[in-house]
């Protein structure tokens, strides 16, 4: 069986930061790398449910709503997908990014999405865990100057 493209790239390369995944068609998937991989460092349960919770609704309503496809989180805990149409450049997702993100630790009402009707696990959510993984996400990509997709990073 053919391999899928998260799996091809050599993950003992990748840091924290922001890389194009795949594109198909039109539609380009970014890796938003919280952790390092494999290096025992995961974003734990309860923030990775309210990342998702906060950046999916704060990029639904950023200035690309009709471009976004999808937010949500990858399953090994490190990080997050974020698919977004190809009319969004990858310097503006980065900015929707930053932006989703800044507006998240500056948020002081309740999670959006937090209740019995509107998610299966909605006692699952705390902002006050999230927060710091957002501002340490936000750190880490002050330094991305350079957009790299999976084969880029797989040559270094």
């Amino acid at each position: 069986m053919k391999k899928i493209k998260s799996f091809e790239v050599d993950h003992r390369k990748l840091d924290e930061g922001f890389y194009i995944s795949r594109i198909d068609g039109d539609i380009i998937t970014y890796d938003l790398r919280f952790c390092k991989p494999n290096t025992g460092t995961v974003v734990d349960m309860v923030s990775m449910h309210t990342i998702e919770h906060m950046l999916a609704t704060f990029t639904r309503n950023s200035k690309a709503a009709e471009d976004v496809v999808y937010f949500g989180p990858m399953g090994c805990q490190t990080g997050f997908y974020f698919l977004v149409r190809d009319s969004v450049k990858p310097e503006e997702a980065l900015e929707i990014i930053k932006d989703a993100l800044k507006k998240t630790i500056a948020h002081d009402g309740a999670v959006f999405g937090a209740s019995e009707i509107e998610c299966g696990n909605y006692r699952n959510l705390d902002l006050a865990k999230a927060k710091p993984w957002c501002e340490r996400y936000l750190a880490a990509l002050e330094n991305v100057t350079n957009i790299m997709n999976y084969d880029e990073v797989n040559k270094m």
